[in-house]
C-alpha cells in the first residue's frame, strides 16, 4: 500500500483517513455526498449574499429614519 500512495503522490495516513471516511461507501454514495457538498456551498454562498442584502438595507433605513 505505500508504494501505491507513493504512486500516486499522497502519504500512508492520507489514504487511511479517506478509507476510514469512505471505505464503507458504495459509488453511488460518493457521488451524492459530493453533490451535497457542492449543493451546500452553493447555498452557503447564496446566505451570505442575502445577508449582506439585508445589512444594506438596515443602514439604508437607519440613515432615512
Amino acid at each position: 500500500m505505500s508504494e501505491l500512495c507513493r504512486k500516486h503522490g499522497m502519504s500512508d495516513a492520507t489514504f487511511y483517513k479517506w478509507k476510514a471516511k469512505y471505505g464503507d461507501l458504495q459509488v453511488s454514495d460518493v457521488r451524492r455526498l459530493k453533490d451535497l457538498e457542492v449543493e451546500n456551498g452553493k447555498l452557503k454562498k447564496l446566505l451570505a449574499e442575502q445577508m449582506l442584502d439585508n445589512a444594506g438595507l438596515k443602514a439604508l433605513l437607519a440613515k432615512n429614519f
